[in-house]
This record gives structure tokens, C-alpha cells and sequence, in this order.
């Protein structure tokens, strides 16, 4: 049985191994990033504002609860990097020219810090340097307000601030088209007529304050010079992106770890239940001789034991092996100075225990069985069958069958329920394996749909300050640009009963068509006049439904505050946004007929020429292409997601090989004896091997529908569960995921079919005809 038990311990090793993965992955993650906030000091609140006279950070520092208080400048720049056609954006945060940083102090990778003495160094980030292939002693140009300068790079860095660095407006990091630079505050300040003041602030809290009467506190003190509502560290961009990534790492250790281990149980569970029928005579036996059922009982627990004690060995060490690989693939992405990977014996005791237990719970019915048989019963051969001639058999399709046929149907129509699980063993290789190819469809799906169906733009631009509507008119004059669509953007927070959330409103002309609002199932949508247009993620969040009231506080200018009625409700897969005409949230906002940024198609024969102008254009916060965007989001997951799909199908061919060969070496050892009395009868090898394996193919052909059935539920379970904030991956499965499982699991089952073949031609025909005595 070695083959058998080895099969069932690589199953349970898969589950074992992926729950240590991202057990030792979770951990990692955790305690890298908390290392590195506290190195850094990385501060609990942030805020921005306009401009803020610097004598107001006394009352700031006066707050109760507030330990520590940094103020910054914090602004947009467009760089021209030699060699690299299209403009860049970059966010310009000033280093102070006396003493260290307070918070968020920068580590430096190579180089130096800036001088205060000279205005036009610069510290690049360590990501964007490498994408450009940047050093110290490097330059490039910038538009800084309008004015350009060439910055000498002195030094690169990495900051706990952007350990995952995304533009404005983007969903994952592009290191070539946005890049952080720290300049000295004097020289900054200078740039951007921003003397004796600030417009961003960071904050430290003494333990046990109240973080939400200090985000109060700190907006009535900027809200009069233009602030736009502080934030705590859990709302931070960066730090928001890699704790929702930590919560799909335990989302994944309890999904497909349960998967693989409920399979591992059934496996136990069936050769078990076998091994005690196999050992009747002899569990009679010792129970006449005075063995008690605890002995009896405690034999197949360790049994089962010494499988576990194989599982958790062999999952150990991959999971170890795995964890260690998967840290280091998320450091390329949040990008750490350092990697803590010092896995605690935490994860390994959890994962053996429910390992072992698994395998306990599949061995657990046969146990009771073997310790139930009375020694007298145990003794004597089970009670034959008691064969009848069946309906079917007496129809006229039956007569055209060939008699080896009849056999391998004979069975199944005769021990349905044996069939049924058996098939239900084989279904759950082929539900796991369309599990995993799911993921393909729903990237491609989710891309299509956000990138391809719900935009139409070719680049999306925004301003540093909210420009005049007309503005549209002067972008559609340049040369390269086809047609242009103003939007605007203004952060506020949306409450629903005791219910709130920081979400900021788009404002988009009511028949957009560049970047429309967009239903996954109704298409585009035009944005009424009056009223708010919600996601459903963000009308979950809120517990809203249409007809429902909000109130809306905008964060931003006069801070206007207005009782809003919710008239629609849309699916995307990206993000909770919240949507009002264009003209209606001017209005609300009281800045006049502005927009904070065009939509734009661009004339690829101009394209050039566009991307010039726009190097040495003043007033641009950012530039997203929506090319790029789509060219990264494919990048990011094949070096994440389609990675970790392939190891999802290795998992699930070792399931698939382990449910059929466990199969296959059952039916035979139930089946020697009568299938050495066929061959001594006269049946040639192929004959008897068609009658062996020829069951198995039967329902391993009906476990293909079933399993496809099972894959449709796997897939559902997986996508709710991934489902956070950031994005939901939508439930799509392509007819071709299920040809591409089904194909897998039946060339498995071939693969074993062709190493039982070999065991049957060696069968060795007088032992399997003996009678056990």
C-alpha cells in the first residue's frame, strides 16, 4: 500500500504546504512592515492642504494626543528623463535643511542626502532610479510651477510612504511614468511660492489617543487654508494597498488549503474503509484473543499518524520553500529595504495539526467500523451479494453490448454509491483544476471590462489647480489631441445614517463618452442631473439603496455640506467610486464651471509631437495612458497571480493523480480475484485490463460534468472571498477552462491507468485465487 498512502500524503502535503505558504507569508509581510514603520517612525495621521502659514503648527503640536508633528510641502512635477518619449510625473516632498526627519525618514539606498545649499539636488526613489536607470550624478529636467529646471540626482532612496508607489489615480504601480524626488524645503518652498508655510502635514499619536477627535481637530485648523481632510495611517494610499493584500493572504489560506485537505480526507476515508475490509478475518481474530477495541482502534490511528508524519514533512518543506519565494515576489511590488522572513513554529504546529486532523477525520468511519465488528462476525466471510437479473438487461440494447461491457456496467448499476464516490473523488481533481483556470478568464475579464468596454480615452490629465471648463477647447487645439472630455474630482465623505466613508465624487458631463460611467451588465450610463451615482461596493459599505439619502461633505474648498439623494447604483470591478453631473458638483463645490482634469484621444500620428508639448506644459499633476495602464496591470499579474495559478494547477495534477491512482489500485485489489478467475477462464490481458480500467474511465468521463458542476461552486466561493475594496474579480469561466481541466484530469487518469496496466500484466494469478485463511 506504500504507492496508496504515498498518494494520499502528497495530497495532504499540497494543503499543507499552501496554508505554510501563507501562513509564513502573512507573518513575513506583518512583521517586515511593522519593523519598518517603527525604524522610520511612519506617522498615524496625514493631512493637506492649500497653504498654511507655519507659526499654525503650534496648534497642531497642542492637539491632546499628539506626540510628534512634521510639516512638509508636498507637490506635483512633470520630468523629462533623456531617452524616454512620454512625460513622466513625479511627487516632489521636501527633506528639511535642519536636522533629521521627524517622521517618515527616508532610507537611503546609495548616494547622499541633499544640500540645503544647493536648490537642485535631488533624492530620487529607488524604484523609479532603476526603471530609468538612474544613479547619483545623474540629471534630468522638471517643470516645477510652470518654470523648468535641470535636478542633479544625489542619492536614491526608499521612503514607508510609498512602499507601494502608484500615481494619482492609478491602480498599480508604473515606476517608469511616476517617481518620488525629496528636495530641501527652502528650495521647494522657493519653487512653488510656498515661504514660511506648508501644505502637507504628518502626525505621530501618543498610545491610546483618539484618532478620530484628532482628524477633527486637525480639519478645523486647516480647513480655512484650503485643507482637504486628514486621513489616518489605515487610509494612507500605500499602507491601504498592502494591508488589503495581507487580507487576501488569509483569504487564500482558508480557501484552497480546505480544498485540498477535504479531498485528502475522502482519500483516507476510502482506502481505509478497503484496508478494513481487507482485514476482517484478522481484526476478528485479535479481538478473540483478547485485544481490546481501544488497541484495535489506536492501530489504523497510527497509520493514519504515519501518513500525517509524511504530509507534514513533505508540506513543510515546500510550504517553507514556498512562503520564503512568495515574500520575495511581493517585495518587488512593496518595496521593503529589508525582508524579515523568520517563520515561527506558529504556522507549522497550526497546518500539521489541521493536516493530521483531516486525515483522522477520513479514517474515522472505518475506525468505528473495525472497532464495531463482533470477533464472530469479523471471522466469517461477508454474506455474498445477491445478483439479479436487472431491467436493463433484458432490453434489446443490452444484446448488442460485448460482454466485458456488461461487466464494467453490471458493477456500477450494482454499487451505485460506491461509483458516486469514487466519481465524486475524481470530480474534486477536475473542480480544483477549473478553480485555478478561472483566474485567467476573470483578469482577462476584469481587463476588458474596465480598460477596454468602460474606457475609451487614450490618456487621462490632471491639473495641479482646478482649470476653467474652456480649457477643453485649448487641449483640443493641440496638435496629436482628437477629442477632449473634462471630469472633476473632488474628495469628500459620504455618510449614511451612523454609517461614513472617505470617497471622493467624480464629476462627468452627463453623456460622457471617453471615460462614462460604466454598469458591468447594462454598459454605459448617463449621469442625471440631479442625484448621486454609487458603486455597489461603496452602496454595501454604506447600506444603501436607490431612493436613499446621503449626506455629502466635501472636503475641499467652502466645505459645503448637502442631504443628497442616491439615484443609481452600478457594478465595477475597480474601486467604490461615487458619481454626479459635472455642472451639479461645481455648483456644490462653489468654484465656478472648473474641472481638475481632461479625458483625451490622441492621433497616434501626432503622438510624438503631443508627448513633447506636454513635457513643458505647466499646471499637469499627472498623465495616465491608458495603454500603460493596461500593459502594467498584465505585467503585475503575470508575475503574481499567474504564477500562483500555476502553482495551483501543479497542486491540482497531484490531486487529480492521487484521487485516480488511489481509484484504480482499490478496484484492483477488490477485483484480483475475479479478475484472475477471468483470465485463467480465457480472457486475454487486454480484456481484463479493459474491464479493470474501463470502470474507471466510465466515471472518471462522468466525474467530468459533476466536477465541472463542483469547479462552478469552487469559483464562486474563491471570487467572494477575494472580493475587498481595491477590486472583485468577476465569476467567469470559459467554455474552454472546462475543456482545458476536463483534458488534465483524464491525461492523468491515463497516466495511472498505464501504471495499473503495468501491475495487472505482473498479476500474479495462483496468490490472487488463494483464499485468506
Amino acid at each position: 500500500m506504500k504507492v496508496q498512502l504515498l498518494a494520499i500524503a502528497l495530497v495532504i502535503a499540497s494543503g499543507t504546504a499552501l496554508l505554510i505558504m501563507s501562513l509564513t507569508t502573512i507573518e513575513a509581510l506583518e512583521e517586515t512592515t511593522t519593523a519598518y514603520y517603527e525604524r522610520t517612525r511612519f506617522a498615524d495621521i496625514f493631512a493637506h492642504a492649500k497653504r498654511v502659514p507655519e507659526y499654525r503648527s503650534r496648534d497642531i503640536t497642542e492637539i491632546p494626543g499628539v506626540r510628534l508633528v512634521e510639516t512638509r510641502i508636498d507637490e506635483r512635477a512633470i520630468l523629462n528623463v533623456a531617452g524616454y518619449l512620454e512625460p513622466v510625473v513625479a511627487q516632489v516632498i521636501s527633506l528639511p535643511d535642519r536636522g533629521p526627519q521627524l517622521l517618515n525618514a527616508l532610507v537611503l539606498r546609495s548616494g547622499r542626502l541633499v544640500d540645503p545649499t544647493r536648490p537642485d539636488e535631488v533624492v530620487v526613489s529607488e524604484p523609479f532610479a532603476e526603471a530609468h536607470r538612474l544613479k547619483p550624478g545623474d540629471s534630468f529636467d522638471a517643470i516645477l510651477r510652470g518654470r523648468k529646471r535641470t535636478l542633479q540626482i544625489v542619492g536614491t532612496a526608499l521612503s514607508p510612504e510609498f512602499v507601494y508607489a502608484i500615481a494619482p489615480g492609478g491602480l498599480m504601480p508604473d515606476d517608469e511614468r511616476f517617481g518620488i524626488l525629496w528636495m530641501g524645503r527652502d528650495a521647494l518652498a522657493a519653487a512653488f511660492d510656498l515661504k514660511a508655510s506648508f501644505n502637507s502635514v504628518a502626525l505621530s499619536l501618543l498610545p491610546g489617543a483618539d484618532v478620530n477627535d484628532i482628524i477633527r481637530r486637525l480639519d478645523a485648523i486647516l480647513g480655512p487654508n484650503g485643507g482637504v481632510g486628514a486621513y489616518s495611517r489605515a487610509d494612507q494610499t500605500s499602507n491601504w494597498f498592502l494591508e488589503s493584500e495581507i487580507a487576501q493572504q488569509r483569504n487564500l489560506s482558508r480557501v484552497m488549503p480546505t480544498v485540498f485537505l477535504a479531498v485528502a480526507a475522502f482519500l483516507t476515508n476510502l482506502v481505509m474503509a478497503r484496508l478494513v475490509d481487507t482485514e476482517r478475518r484478522e481484526i476478528g481474530l485479535l479481538k478473540a484473543l483478547g485485544y481490546t477495541n481501544w488497541t484495535i482502534g489506536s492501530h489504523y490511528f497510527k497509520l493514519v499518524l504515519a501518513i500525517g508524519t509524511a504530509d507534514i514533512l513533505i508540506g513543510s518543506l515546500v510550504g517553507a520553500w514556498l512562503g520564503h519565494w512568495n515574500t520575495e515576489l511581493y517585495t518587488k511590488f512593496y518595496r521593503f529595504p529589508f525582508l524579515l522572513y523568520r517563520p515561527g513554529p506558529a504556522g507549522f504546529v497550526v497546518s500539521g495539526t489541521i493536516s493530521v486532523a483531516a486525515a483522522f477525520a477520513g479514517s474515522l468511519t472505518a475506525t468505528y467500523r473495525a472497532v464495531r465488528l463482533p470477533p464472530a462476525e469479523a471471522m466469517k466471510p461477508p454474506s455474498p451479494a445477491v445478483y439479479r437479473r436487472m431491467f436493463a438487461s433484458r432490453t434489446a440494447l443490452a444484446g448488442t453490448i460485448d460482454e466485458p461491457t456488461r461487466m464494467i456496467l453490471r458493477r456500477i448499476i450494482r454499487w451505485p454509491g460506491r461509483a458516486l464516490l469514487t466519481s465524486i473523488g475524481l470530480a474534486m481533481s477536475t473542480a480544483v483544476m477549473i478553480m485555478a483556470l478561472q483566474w485567467v478568464d476573470a483578469i482577462d475579464s476584469l481587463a476588458e471590462t474596465v480598460f477596454e468596454r468602460g474606457q475609451h480615452q487614450d490618456a487621462t490629465i490632471a491639473f495641479n489647480e482646478p482649470h476653467p471648463l474652456k480649457t477643453v477647447g485649448d487641449f483640443e487645439n493641440l496638435h496629436g489631441v482628437l477629442s477632449a472630455e473634462p471630469y472633476r474630482y473632488v474628495s469628500a465623505r459620504i455618510s449614511h445614517g451612523h454609517r461614513a466613508e472617505r470617497q471622493g465624487i467624480i464629476g462627468v458631463p452627463g453623456d460622457a463618452l471617453l471615460s462614462p460611467v460604466f454598469d458591468v451588465l447594462r454598459g454605459r450610463l448617463e449621469v442625471p442631473p440631479g442625484g448621486l451615482v454609487v458603486s455597489r461596493k461603496l452602496a454595501e459599505l454604506l447600506q444603501l439603496e436607490i431612493g436613499d439619502s446621503v449626506i455629502i461633505k466635501l472636503l475641499e474648498g467652502r466645505q459645503a455640506q448637502v442631504s443628497m439623494r442616491v439615484v443609481q447604483v452600478f457594478e465595477t470591478y475597480i474601486g467604490k467610486p461615487a458619481y454626479m453631473d459635472i455642472s451639479a458638483l461645481n455648483r456644490l463645490a462653489g468654484d465656478g464651471r472648473v474641472a481638475s482634469g481632461l479625458h483625451i484621444r490622441i492621433d497616434t500620428a501626432d503622438r510624438s509631437g503631443l508627448m513633447a508639448a506636454l513635457k513643458d506644459m505647466p499646471d499637469i499633476a499627472s498623465i495616465q495612458f491608458r495603454r500603460a495602464a493596461i500593459d502594467t496591470f498584465y505585467k503585475t499579474m503575470g508575475e503574481t497571480i499567474f504564477i500562483f495559478i500555476g502553482f495551483f494547477i501543479v497542486f491540482s495534477m497531484t490531486l487529480s493523480v492521487g484521487v485516480t491512482y488511489n481509484s484504480i489500485r482499490i478496484a484492483l485489489s477488490e477485483r484480483a480475484q475475479e479478475l484472475a478467475t477471468l483470465r485463467i477462464l480465457g480472457f486475454t490481458r487486454w480484456e481484463i485490463s479493459y474491464i479493470l480500467l474501463g470502470e474507471v474511465g466510465l466515471l472518471t468521463w462522468l466525474a467530468v460534468p459533476l466536477g465541472a458542476a463542483i469547479g462552478f461552486g469552487l469559483a464562486w466561493w474563491m471570487t467572494s472571498a477575494f472580493e475587498t475594496e481595491l477590486y472583485r474579480v468577476p465569476l467567469v469561466l470559459h467554455d474552454a477552462t472546462y475543456g482545458k481541466a476536463a483534458i488534465i484530469m483524464l491525461v492523468s487518469a491515463l497516466v495511472c491507468a498505464a501504471v495499473a496496466r503495468r501491475r495487472l500484466d505482473q498479476l500474479d494469478l495462483i496468490g490472487a485465487l488463494k483464499s485468506r485463511e
